[in-house]
């Protein structure tokens, strides 16, 4: 999902990574509600992001937000952080912390770009809301139980082959076994969400669902509530994450009501246009001396990052709550 760079593009950002521009980024770089997009390419992290993008169609992996204090100061925002426990939870760290990480001691060997907001809608973000919200997130587990179900919108077209929602069902039932308080997180609560009942394993909702006529393809289908509240709190994959705050930020009006940002993909949120259009309004740094101009500014890696239709779609009601994803293309339907 990257292309290798050109050579002044690698040396440009091996000087990003190696010569104080955590100091340039906190100072004067980002503001509220800029995007953050990682692709990771090694370890374990680089193996899940990998069949996330099959799935979905996106060409990053991971996703985070700025946020400036009152003071000026920049942090940044991630659900997904690893804490000193080894859990993954939603963290609100200074930049230079998250950055210095990322640099020196992420061995994913992760891609990451910096999508700036548009000056319109920086100028809508309501950061004291943002900040609101993102405490009140801090140290939540990270969003397990609606991450799958922001890939599902169908009932076949969203299954990359060999997958069916046959097969799905099939580990669904094998992990239920083998894992099954990591089942419960992944999958058995928010299934139990989509039949309004509570407890069920997984055999005795493909029965309950059986009984009211649904098929387990559909049951599967059925869109995400941003209002849900699962036995550990509010649910927010990294991506949700960083929605959710531009919902309550106000980004999303007038329609916010009708948006649930759970159902959307990493693909779904970076094609929003919501990010700078004007390349003369970017960072003196971005794309300096590169002979490829992206619309956007890649911060550090080895491989130049790609973003098919970055910055192209205008929200709409109920966006992405039933829209296929089918390989090689992953087109998809008008108004999905």
């Amino acid at each position: 999902m990257v292309c290798p760079s050109s050579s002044c593009h690698l040396e440009q950002l091996a000087h990003f990574e190696h010569s104080g521009m955590s100091s340039l980024c906190s100072q004067i770089l980002h503001g509220s509600g800029d995007f953050l997009v990682l692709s990771k390419i090694r370890g374990r992290w680089g193996g899940f992001e990998t069949l996330e993008k099959w799935v979905t169609g996106a060409y990053a992996g991971h996703t985070a937000v700025c946020l400036r204090d009152s003071d000026g100061k920049l942090w940044v925002g991630e659900s997904g952080n690893e804490n000193e426990q080894g859990e993954d939870v939603i963290a609100i760290l200074p930049w230079e912390e998250w950055w210095e990480f990322e640099v020196t001691k992420d061995d994913s060997n992760p891609q990451i770009a910096l999508l700036p907001l548009h000056p319109d809608l920086r100028a809508k973000f309501n950061e004291t809301a943002a900040w609101i919200y993102a405490k009140s997130m801090e140290g939540k587990p990270y969003g397990y139980h609606n991450m799958i179900f922001s890939w599902i919108d169908t009932i076949s077209d969203n299954y990359p082959p060999p997958l069916d929602a046959h097969v799905v069902a099939s580990v669904m039932t094998v992990w239920s076994k083998l894992q099954p308080e990591y089942a419960a997180n992944m999958w058995k609560e928010a299934l139990n969400k989509r039949l309004g009942t509570k407890g069920l394993d997984l055999s005795e909702i493909i029965v309950e669902s059986e009984k009211r006529g649904i098929t387990f393809d559909k049951l599967l289908s059925v869109p995400e509530n941003d209002s849900w509240v699962y036995e550990d709190g509010q649910s927010a994959s990294c991506v949700a994450f960083v929605l959710m705050m531009y919902k309550e930020a106000g980004l999303f009006d007038p329609i916010t009501s009708s948006i649930e940002v759970t159902e959307f993909t990493i693909k779904d949120a970076y094609i929003l246009n919501f990010f700078e259009d004007n390349s003369t309004r970017l960072p003196e740094w971005c794309n300096k001396d590169d002979d490829v101009k992206l619309p956007f500014c890649q911060i550090k890696g080895k491989y130049r990052m790609e973003l098919p239709g970055y910055n192209t779609m205008k929200p709409y009601a109920h966006m992405n709550e039933r829209c296929p994803s089918l390989p090689p293309d992953y087109n998809r339907t008008k108004g999905c």
